[in-house]
């Protein structure tokens, strides 16, 4: 088995140390890739070419960033079955999902190599009568970009592309679980000509990660993954006042009123939470029913569960994949012991399989309460708590009444009901009558603790900006 390289300023490196970064497929354990970590010169080194390309990228004309982030889309769809396969491997996603993932990350890429037209600054009236105040958006240098396992090729270029329509240059930490997709990236890099330095992607472990974190060159710090490494992130950023932007946690509250569809609603939320093994930041974590359908609506999930199996995607893409590691499926499986064990009610799954594998089977628990471990914390997993509610109002302080704000579901046909939860829900986002998706060019940001700042669209593109203020006299 080949050991993979990073790759720094346009060209895969060779390895400095001895630590290696061992990749397996999480479907049955086996060892798939073996990765050489960057040690800390290596990582200050990418620091130092990413700040040293970055002044000649900013000063191409967005036009010309935009023409190649348009020959990296092209690479990244050249390549899609090579990254796509990489990614299935060390995922346990299906090679079609995989390969879909990448074409994907094209399609984001095109999204923000538009907006080289479009970067606007503003002209603002002066209190003087001869004189003009222009306000310019301006890149802010060399961005960290530090990427999860679940959606890794969508979630690098999601960071990346409008990172470099801005102007900057980026050093990308990619998940230790799924770092060989990244790898893949890199050489859809190469093959698209971008000058070097401009991206760099490095395997590493917490302690080199943080040398480039505090690196004084790094003016952001751009990361989606949980509270506590978000709390991590904004040490590393008070070193040198770098700016932060966190998706951090998740807990998607669904709200079920009695006039929705129920059949259409339980169908979506069981896919939302099996969906790469409920693995997803916005996936329905906590359903409340109202209580005159709540009887009909368990017997639906129930369902609907049970029409979901397990496996190795890789044979059967129909079946549900598994949990990124086996210290995940551990953590989920505490939880759903500890929610029964508080008086909650298994009506599916909770149970630990036997064989290779990290898999958990889709698990449903009825009888819960606001209060529970269950409700309150993110599980990242196949489970779904259910409780009730008498009304809307209460329907709302409880979907509200949590740590956590990024995205909230809404199943109602009653205009008025959608209208007050629109303007009344505690979150980033709200679905009506679907499950989340994060359109690439809406907004993607948490409330609360799921996180600072965002991504997608205009405003996760200015993320990426500063201000100059101008004042020019005539």
């Amino acid at each position: 088995m080949q050991l993979q390289r990073n790759f720094v300023n346009g060209h895969f490196i060779e390895p400095a140390g001895h630590e290696r970064v061992t990749v397996c497929n999480p479907a049955d354990e086996t060892l798939v890739g073996e990765v050489a970590a960057a040690t800390a010169q290596q990582a200050r080194e990418a620091v130092e070419a990413a700040r040293s390309a970055q002044k000649k990228w900013a000063a191409l004309t967005s036009i010309q960033r935009g023409e190649h982030l348009r020959a990296l889309a092209d690479a990244l769809e050249e390549r899609a079955e090579a990254i796509g396969q990489s990614l299935a491997a060390e995922s346990g996603k299906s090679l079609e999902d995989a390969c879909n993932e990448a074409r994907y990350a094209a399609q984001i890429t095109r999204y923000h190599a538009e907006w080289a037209r479009r970067i606007e600054g503003e002209i603002i009236p002066s209190d003087s009568p001869d004189e003009k105040l222009f306000l310019h958006r301006e890149a802010l240098g060399v961005v960290a970009c530090l990427i999860p396992f679940n959606y890794p090729v969508y979630t690098l270029l999601r960071k990346v592309a409008p990172a470099l329509i801005a102007g900057n240059s980026v050093v990308v930490r990619p998940s230790n679980n799924t770092p060989l997709s990244a790898l893949e990236i890199a050489r859809a890099v190469q093959q698209s000509g971008l000058p070097a330095g401009v991206v760099n992607i490095l395997v590493m472990d917490h302690a080199t990660a943080a040398t480039v974190c505090s690196h004084p060159a790094v003016a952001m710090i751009t990361l989606t993954g949980s509270v506590n490494a978000g709390r991590i992130v904004l040490d590393y950023c008070k070193a040198n006042v770098a700016k932060p932007s966190l998706e951090l946690g998740g807990k998607t509250p669904a709200i079920i009123e009695p006039d929705a569809d129920l059949e259409q609603a339980a169908r979506a939320i069981v896919g939302s939470k099996t969906t790469h093994c409920g693995q997803l930041c916005t996936a329905v974590e906590r359903v409340y029913v109202h209580e005159s359908v709540h009887e009909r609506f368990l017997a639906l999930l129930k369902a609907q569960i049970a029409a979901v199996h397990f496996g190795d995607r890789r044979q059967d893409p129909s079946l549900m994949g598994p949990l990124a590691n086996g210290a995940s499926r551990e953590a989920i499986h505490g939880l759903v012991q500890r929610a029964v064990a508080e008086g909650a009610v298994l009506e599916a799954g909770g149970v630990l399989p036997p064989g290779p594998g990290f898999f958990y089977p889709p698990t449903l628990l009825s009888g819960c309460r606001q209060d529970m471990e269950i409700v309150q914390e993110e599980v990242f997993g196949p489970v779904l708590p259910v409780l009730t509610y008498r009304d809307i109002d209460e329907a709302l302080a409880l979907a509200n009444d949590h740590q956590f704000g990024l995205a909230s579901v809404l199943y109602t046909e009653n205009y008025r009901t959608a209208m007050k939860v629109a303007g009344a829900i505690e979150a980033g986002e709200l679905y009506v009558n679907r499950t989340p998706a994060d359109p690439y060019q809406g907004y993607h940001a948490g409330w609360k603790r799921s996180g600072l700042g965002g991504d997608d669209g205009k405003h996760g593109m200015l993320e990426f900006t500063q201000t100059r203020l101008v004042v020019m006299p005539f």
